[in-house]
């Protein structure tokens, strides 16, 4: 299978690692200093699930040069998802399929508009990953899980083939028939963790451990359940206290991408997170 990263970040440079190291056929995308750590040293990770080193890796930021292949995974930061879905168009042949494992809920809106329905397959990913410097991706605890699927329900035959990929490479995968509630269960939690440990600039342990913190998580969580229910997507109604229980069963230092990035000075995806949260309410009158 021909994949291309876009971009070899710290969730695609994961998946698209352990997928190289399996020997499937992955093109990387990427940019700036992580550009050159891969072009000079090759993408390393560290996880608890066993390193891997891939020496010499297919890396550009051109996505032009590598053409179409079968699958793009795409896994930008949210504010950046206009352009580089404009520059990923080159990826595309008549069947390729693009599954986003962003973190909102509105990421595939921007992608069916800029690439077109047709190539669009839903996506969730479940990994705790950082850059830990350029070329290195750290890989924290021993989740690391995909769940995709396309929006009609239909098991296709680029849906299983990345599946069976994923499965060579080691990577926990799973097809849903029900994507977009998969993606909406997902921004449920993250909206809850990021907003909740960047405000009190805390891993998740001191939260879930202090009543009035646990409390102002739930109603979080809470929040996000009653908009995705006005919005018709049928979370039911103690979905907060099922990811409650979730919470609690995460390691104590976890936090989150957002937290991560506030604590290094860079910008956050809070505005199609939480912000997202907010919009969406008004509009529904929540």
């Amino acid at each position: 299978m021909r994949i291309a990263v876009m971009a070899a970040g710290a969730v695609g440079g994961y998946f698209g690692a352990r997928l190289a190291q399996a020997g499937h056929d992955v093109a990387f995308v990427a940019r700036g200093r992580q550009l050159e750590a891969l072009r000079t040293n090759g993408l390393r990770v560290a996880s608890p699930l066993g390193d891997v080193h891939l020496p010499g890796v297919e890396v550009t930021d051109q996505p032009a040069e590598i053409g179409p292949v079968d699958l793009v995974l795409f896994g930008v930061k949210l504010w950046d998802t206009e352009t580089a879905a404009e520059a990923a168009k080159p990826l595309l042949g008549a069947g390729t399929g693009v599954v986003s494992f962003q973190n909102g809920v509105v990421k595939d809106d921007i992608l069916r508009q800029a690439l077109g329905a047709g190539h669009v397959i839903g996506g969730v990913c479940y990994i705790s990953a950082t850059i830990a410097e350029p070329g290195l991706i750290r890989h924290s605890g021993r989740l690391q899980k995909l769940v995709f699927g396309e929006y009609d329900g239909t098991r296709s035959p680029r849906v299983l083939q990345f599946l069976e990929a994923c499965a060579d490479s080691g990577i926990d995968a799973e097809i849903s028939d029900q994507i977009e509630q998969a993606i909406w269960e997902k921004f449920v939690f993250i909206v809850g963790l990021s907003g909740t440990t960047s405000l009190a600039r805390s891993a998740v342990g001191p939260i879930r451990s202090h009543p009035q913190a646990r409390a102002f998580l739930h109603d979080v969580l809470a929040e996000v359940v009653q908009v995705a229910r006005a919005q018709g997507v049928p979370l039911p109604a103690g979905y907060a206290d099922q990811r409650m229980a979730f919470v609690d069963q995460l390691a104590p230092d976890m936090t989150s991408s957002m937290f991560r990035d506030l604590e290094h000075g860079y910008r956050l995806e809070v505005d199609w997170l939480s912000g997202d949260v907010v919009e969406r309410g008004a509009r529904l009158g929540i």
